[in-house]
């Protein structure tokens, strides 16, 4: 079940007596790590209610193709790009004949027609009416455009027959739509990664920071997501847009990074990538106003910032730790010491001296170095460079 995590899952429900199962299987869905938005033919609505399944899902539901409010933005293809399974459980013989023949006069069959995601029908009708010669070509046109029929299940119905054409239990909908999905390297695992510099403030308007961009941060964490994980990115002040599918929690001082990864940490994680270029020292006294230029010379007492990647490698909840060193001289000796003396499972190190790789940069070459082995990374962009460390990582986690 761990394929649904960090899913999107698009659940459409049809008129018919099996819609009660849909509020059940939103729930599940989301016991299993997806998240899901709901979609409701006018025939669903006069056997559940849109607020039911708003109040499950945790998202206002769509209804109407022309909603003035959605289609501003064109609310319908955003739903359709945002999927990655479109579901309709239940799914009536009616909707069985509009979907085969391409129809598209409602939301639903219009989201079906849109949308690049796979398409799953968990089929609810009366047995004769799926046994009927059309309801049978129509799911035979469905299965050869490569959509996935669940179903129908047999047994005692509504109407008081027996056969086959129930619905099927939400249980078993939830692990044929996870085998929808490829199982991806880091399915179910959670990461937390760092990323980006820190400030710390020497009075209202000034502090002592680096040139970290957090663009490798960032990227990683994208990767990450994309192969199945569920991402927690604590940030410093960087200008970049939330990659898809991540929790993000911005910070500022190393303290505050400190703090949100020991509790990261502590709440459990598997894997603790620390890209973040971390201040290794804060003014001892931050002034409550801005200090005036009235001599010729200022003097600042520093003090250590805590260490955050040897306190989470040292913790008793250890996840695989990662860490990182942008050097600018003997790059690969201070790397294997940090990796020793910090007892750290991998560290990823470059030589951030010149202008095309590193900081601000949107390319990077690494040398990833563990105990007992190492690799070389050469020179590509960011995300190239992401994907092959987060690789590296699942391998060597696992």
């Amino acid at each position: 079940m761990q394929r649904l995590v960090n899913k999107r899952i698009l659940l459409g429900v049809t008129g018919g007596i099996a819609a009660y199962k849909s509020a059940d299987l939103v729930r599940r869905l989301q016991d299993a790590g997806a998240e899901v938005r709901v979609v409701m033919t006018q025939g669903a609505c006069e056997f559940i209610t849109p607020l039911t399944m708003q109040a499950l899902s945790g998202h206002p539901v769509h209804t109407d193709l022309l909603d003035p409010r959605a289609e501003a933005a064109m609310g319908h293809i955003e739903l359709a790009r945002w999927a990655d399974l479109v579901l309709i459980a239940p799914a009536s013989a009616n909707f069985l004949a509009r979907l085969a023949y391409g129809h598209g006069n409602d939301l639903l069959t219009t989201l079906c027609l849109a949308t690049g995601a796979p398409v799953a029908i968990a089929p609810a009708m009366n047995q004769q009416m799926w046994a009927d010669q059309a309801t049978q070509k129509n799911q035979l046109i469905l299965q050869e455009k490569g959509i996935h029929i669940f179903g129908p299940g047999a047994g005692s119905q509504a109407c008081g027959e027996v056969g086959p054409g129930r619905m099927q239990d939400p249980a078993e909908i939830i692990q044929q739509a996870a085998e929808v999905f490829d199982y991806d390297l880091l399915t179910g695992k959670h990461l937390v990664i760092t990323a980006g510099p820190t400030r710390e403030p020497i009075d209202p308007v000034r502090y002592l920071t680096n040139k970290s961009s957090g663009k490798m941060g960032f990227a990683l964490a994208q990767v990450a997501a994309e192969a199945g994980a569920r991402v927690t990115l604590i940030a410093g002040p960087v200008a970049l847009d939330t990659p898809n599918r991540v929790h993000r929690i911005d910070v500022v001082r190393a303290e505050d990074m400190h703090e949100a990864s020991l509790q990261a940490v502590e709440e459990g994680c598997d894997i603790f990538i620390a890209t973040a270029a971390v201040a290794d020292y804060r003014p001892t006294v931050t002034a409550d106003h801005k200090i005036k230029k009235s001599t010729e010379e200022i003097h600042l007492t520093l003090v250590k910032n805590p260490d955050i990647i040897a306190a989470v490698a040292d913790h008793a909840k250890r996840p695989f730790t990662v860490g990182f060193a942008a050097e600018t001289q003997d790059v690969i000796e201070y790397a294997q010491a940090k990796l020793k003396g910090k007892k750290l499972d991998m560290i990823a190190t470059n030589d951030v001296s010149g202008t095309n790789v590193g900081f601000n940069s949107d390319n990077n070459a690494l040398t990833v170095i563990w105990p007992g082995g190492h690799k070389v990374l050469p020179l590509a962009s960011k995300a190239q460079i992401a994907k092959q460390l987060i690789e590296l990582i699942a391998i060597r986690q696992s």
